[in-house]
């Protein structure tokens, strides 16, 4: 199932491949493992939910490289780095390329079992988010050019009756398209119709003219 959690391990060590996949295994979760960043990359599905256990060190791409190149490619998994090699600039390049943990072998299992469900639980949330901006986007792609310069004047805090003179518009006229966008935008306030379009980026400016 792409919405079943997977703990995706890449380590060119077979002994560490199978430690990790009996260790996630005992929690309940699928585990699949990678001997390098290029074979996962090979085999990357972008609707797998989950996270991944990335040796920094590896034949090929590395583990940061991996990481960079998910990045460029708009994958945003939260990645588990493992290393034997820890360093401080390693370590803040990893961070600010997003990775969520930093652990150094040896490390308790409990420790890294702890990040995984972290790394699942912002992955879980990090799509919910992404689900709800896309349908935020496509019911702003469903507003008429007239409701979307009515939603920027109400964005922008205009009154209903400085919207008409702007738009050239009776006030009753203002009243209807205003009261379609919250609908479909689905808000029920303006402070969450704001926020809806803060979420999405959504440019919503005023018009120069009407």
């Amino acid at each position: 199932m792409a919405d079943a959690p997977t703990v995706f391990v890449i380590d060119d060590d077979p002994s560490i491949r199978a430690a990790l996949k009996r260790l996630v295994a005992s929690v309940g979760l699928p585990c699949e493992a990678f001997a390098s960043a290029d074979a996962y990359f090979a085999a990357l599905d972008p609707a797998a939910a989950g996270c991944l256990i990335v040796d920094i060190r590896l034949p090929g791409a590395s583990g940061l490289e991996l990481q960079e190149k998910l990045g460029r490619n708009g994958y945003h998994v939260p990645v588990i780095f493992l290393t034997a090699h820890g360093d401080i600039r390693t370590t803040v390049r990893a961070m600010k390329g997003g990775a969520m943990d930093f652990l150094t072998k040896p490390f308790h299992e409990q420790e890294l079992l702890d990040a995984i469900r972290h790394a699942i639980d912002l992955d879980r949330e990090g799509r919910r988010k992404h689900v709800e901006r896309t349908r935020r986007r496509e019911r702003f792609e469903s507003l008429t050019p007239r409701e979307r310069q009515v939603l920027a004047l109400v964005v922008a805090g205009r009154l209903n009756k400085q919207i008409a003179v702007e738009l050239n518009l009776s006030e009753s006229t203002v009243k209807l398209h205003r009261a379609e966008v919250m609908q479909k935008m689905e808000a029920g306030s303006v402070a969450e119709l704001v926020l809806i379009v803060s979420d999405v980026d959504i440019v919503a400016r005023p018009p120069a003219s009407a």
